[in-house]
């Protein structure tokens, strides 16, 4: 089994606790229309366009179409992924679980695990099932983070493999969640509540968009919901401040949110009793 793999961070401490290396799997079956990650949405077409403007030389245009990507010549300007009308990458590898993994343990014991993100993730649940599987006999912990619009109640083996999943509630309403993502939240709200019964909830994510919808009322929404039980509270919420860096021009014009706004964000939680309350 290979699936297409955007990169790899050998140390993050942004995406879950401790020192990780990340997995980014390519492809998306949403289009937020703030993605500060629009290269990782779809497929390389293989245009060749990137080809033309690579300023070192790093790509190539096979005879079958195919783009040739040398890591050691690229200095990582990115003029590639700027180029690309068709939000992907010729970076792209397409790697197994145990390849990945292979990179994975260049890492080891200076990491405490893994997360895999995307795009998103669970495109490749199969993919996902099989990589925590290798990590587990080695210790480490496994998260995924996820847009949460595929069903985890459907996927229990894959979660026994999981300590944790880092579910996006891009809107707690739904009309303002197809506003901004093209798809609806029923599959994700349905998730965070199973995934608390289930304890498998590690971080609930909201980036604040004030322009695209009303933060305000949807950290409302995501308080109620998990205060319902006490047991809930200790629950990490990630508060994200929109930044227009990486993502696509024609909505790079949103505001950024003000401190304030964002303290006032983390007062509603605290009025639900959750502490545990992140601004980034």
């Amino acid at each position: 089994m290979k699936v297409p793999v955007n990169k790899i961070i050998p140390f993050s401490s942004v995406d879950g606790p401790g020192n990780r290396t990340v997995i980014f799997l390519q492809g998306c079956n949403i289009d937020c229309k703030y993605c500060h990650n629009p290269e990782t949405r779809e497929v390389c077409i293989k245009c060749g366009d990137c080809v033309k403007t690579c300023p070192v030389g790093a790509l190539k245009q096979a005879a079958n179409g195919d783009i040739l990507y040398d890591e050691n010549i690229c200095v990582d300007c990115d003029t590639c992924i700027k180029v690309c009308k068709h939000n992907s990458t010729p970076k792209c590898r397409y790697l197994t679980p145990a390849q990945v993994y292979e990179i994975v343990k260049n890492q080891i014991p200076f990491i405490r695990g893994i997360t895999v993100s995307g795009g998103e993730c669970m495109l490749y649940p199969e993919f996902i099932q099989q990589l925590f599987a290798l990590a587990k006999q080695d210790g480490l912990s496994t998260l995924i983070d996820s847009n949460g619009t595929f069903d985890f109640s459907k996927h229990l083996e894959l979660l026994k493999a999981t300590d944790g999943v880092m579910l996006d509630i891009k809107s707690f309403d739904e009309n303002d969640h197809i506003n901004v993502t093209g798809h609806t939240n029923k599959t994700v709200i349905k998730n965070a509540l199973f995934l608390l019964e289930t304890g498998k909830l590690e971080e609930i994510r909201a980036v604040v968009v004030e322009d695209l919808y009303s933060a305000k009322n949807s950290i409302e929404g995501i308080g109620k919901l998990l205060s319902k039980n006490s047991d809930n509270k200790n629950i990490r919420i990630k508060i994200i401040a929109y930044r227009p860096i990486g993502v696509r021009e024609q909505f790079s014009h949103y505001q950024i949110p003000k401190p304030e706004f964002l303290n006032e964000l983390k007062e509603i939680l605290s009025g639900y009793g959750f502490d545990n309350v992140v601004i980034i």
